[in-house]
């Protein structure tokens, strides 16, 4: 048994949450340089070079990339040979976004209550959910996420019978009503499977997957190109300003699910599509 000090995690999220926020990954920052090249309106490049620029003189200064800092997302790997002294693992995760946050000078965006309104002060409490696996290490993976594209996010309880057809269609809708509202060009999680709550858990998740990387099944792997071509072709374009570049990537993930169901979740992000990854 690996025994790990709650105060290790705490420090090490503290510093995710400051870094995610500040270094957007490099998997989209070239895709930026990519569509570059590929977008056919001049104002859509011009867009593109200017949030390469932000974003490159946020990583320098070790500012935020958006003014929006997000809610703190946690997905968490734990090893079953693994064992987290002092604090358990939700509060040293907590006191870990507690301190990047409040040292980082990011922008605390929570509120305790959904109705009442009253901030927390310290972006806390985080969401987070755990996944249990072999091995004596922990994996956290930490996701910063904007409402401005979680607002235009959607999930749809699709008959069997709409099938690939109905997917597809759901996905483009969601898109289409989006608009230029979460500042394009986006990344956009799909979710297939499970429950509702499984579908909008798997498009979330999904987000958190470099974007070269398609899905493992060619089934699915050629869907996310369909959709991804189908999305470009909206032209809403970046910022909404019209183009061919809408979203940088669609990915992917599925789950088995009931025979009376097909839920369907789309979760989007803005062009930040920031995350980072620890290994205790």
């Amino acid at each position: 048994m690996r025994i790990i000090n709650s105060e290790e995690i705490t420090h090490k999220v503290a510093k995710m949450c400051i870094s995610a926020n500040c270094c957007l990954n490099d998997d989209i920052m070239e895709a930026f340089k990519k569509a570059e090249v590929n977008e056919e309106s001049e104002i859509a490049r011009d867009i593109i070079k200017n949030l390469e620029e932000n974003a490159l003189i946020a990583e320098k200064k070790q500012m935020p990339i958006c003014q929006d800092t997000g809610m703190a997302v946690f997905f968490v790997k734990i090893g079953k040979e693994v064992h987290v002294e002092g604090e358990s693992i939700t509060d040293a995760i907590n006191k870990g976004v507690s301190m990047g946050y409040t040292k980082g000078f990011l922008r605390k965006s929570v509120v305790a209550d959904p109705i009442r309104r009253v901030n927390t002060k310290d972006n806390t409490p985080a969401v987070i959910y755990y996944d249990f696996c072999e091995g004596d290490r922990i994996e956290i993976t930490f996701a910063p996420k904007g409402f401005g594209s979680e607002n235009k996010s959607s999930v749809k309880m699709l008959n069997p019978s709409d099938g690939i057809d109905g997917v597809i269609q759901f996905v483009i809708e969601t898109i289409e009503k989006a608009g230029g509202n979460p500042c394009p060009p986006m990344v956009v999680g799909v979710g297939i499977g499970g429950t509702m709550d499984k579908a909008a858990y798997l498009s979330k998740k999904a987000l958190t997957r470099n974007i070269n990387e398609r899905n493992s099944d060619p089934f699915y792997a050629q869907l996310e190109n369909t959709l991804l071509e189908k999305i470009n072709l909206t032209g809403i374009g970046p910022q909404g300003m019209g183009g061919t570049t809408t979203a940088l990537a669609v990915n992917v993930e599925v789950f088995p699910t009931h025979i009376a169901g097909l839920p369907v979740a789309v979760n989007i992000n803005c062009h930040a599509t920031r995350h980072t990854v620890k290994i205790i």
